[in-house]
């Protein structure tokens, strides 16, 4: 198996240089989150960038575990196989701690993705996440956003500045030098770090099919109930999805490239079943893979509004 992913690398990119660089810059950056800050956290979605981040702080600290916490912000309305995914690698296998932080209030008063339209990602993802971090005086916060997804995440540095109330100014960053990262802040301020500020979503499968990184089945190409809605194929993944008076879920072999809620992530269609077929898939394909994020299509910098009011 590993000399057939060696050779199927080979073929793609011709040498892995380039990701054992991308792979010691990262683990830089979080060794050094571990030395400058009191008490950082890693937030994990339990996607494949998230997925990568937590492999390599199991590598940046080897033989210890990370030593910071994982923090889910679970909205109620995730795949089952995402929450099936965290409670069986990240908790029972790797025997890591994982918060998983609800809006407890938000559930109470019945926020869900149809009814709430854009009030939705507020309640269930910003606002809750703004509360953990308080909740638990977490001072940074590693994520696994990366430059080439969206152009308002191309603005952010690797050490992303947060005001006391989690607000993000883009027109207010300090400089970063090559590697030299500032981690200076105010007691009340807080950072956002994103060791994959570098990678691309190509490097991200490449690295994952060479370093065999364990990921949600979700992105995986198969047989999957759909309904198609608007410009979106959207998974009927639980008995809670609301179809339309003329819509009837039809049987599609589809894949996702990028996972949020489910009701409102598009799965594309695709026959890539295995990570060398993802990956042969990444060096044709010309569409972003946020295409299928709902929330992104609101209006035109959506992203950037709800970054700055603290979105991830």
């Amino acid at each position: 198996m590993a000399n057939s992913i060696t050779a199927s690398m080979q073929r793609t990119t011709g040498s892995t240089t380039h990701l054992k660089r991308l792979e010691s810059e990262s683990i830089h950056i979080l060794r050094e989150v571990a030395a400058e800050f009191d008490n950082p956290a890693i937030l994990y979605s339990i996607g494949k960038d998230s997925s990568v981040i937590l492999h390599l702080a199991r590598k940046a600290f080897f033989p210890s575990k990370p030593p910071m916490p994982l923090v889910h912000i679970d909205s109620t309305w995730e795949f089952r196989e995402v929450i099936e995914f965290r409670e069986q690698y990240a908790r029972r296998e790797l025997g890591l701690k994982v918060i998983a932080h609800v809006n407890d209030q938000g559930v109470r008063d019945g926020i869900n993705p149809f009814d709430h339209g854009r009030n939705y990602t507020d309640i269930m993802r910003t606002q809750p996440l703004k509360a953990a971090l308080n909740y638990y005086k977490f001072d940074a916060a590693i994520g696994g956003g990366r430059r080439d997804e969206e152009k308002s995440r191309a603005k952010e540095r690797v050490f992303s500045f947060r005001d006391p109330n989690h607000r993000w100014d883009p027109r207010n960053q300090r400089p970063e030098l090559w590697n030299l990262f500032n981690t200076w802040k105010h007691a009340g301020e807080s950072m956002r770090v994103f060791p994959l500020s570098n990678w691309t979503e190509l490097d991200v499968w490449q690295y994952i099919m060479l370093e065999q990184v364990p990921i949600v089945p979700l992105y995986f190409a198969k047989e999957r109930d759909v309904v198609r809605r608007g410009e979106d194929l959207i998974v009927v993944d639980d008995e809670r999805m609301r179809l339309e008076p003329d819509e009837r879920p039809e049987r599609m072999k589809v894949r996702f490239r990028t996972l949020g809620c489910y009701p409102v992530t598009g799965a594309i269609k695709s026959n890539a079943e295995t990570i060398e077929d993802i990956v042969e898939e990444m060096l044709t394909t010309r569409i972003s893979e946020r295409q299928g994020r709902a929330i992104d299509r609101e209006e035109s910098a959506a992203m950037e509004r709800k970054k700055r009011e603290g979105y991830f």
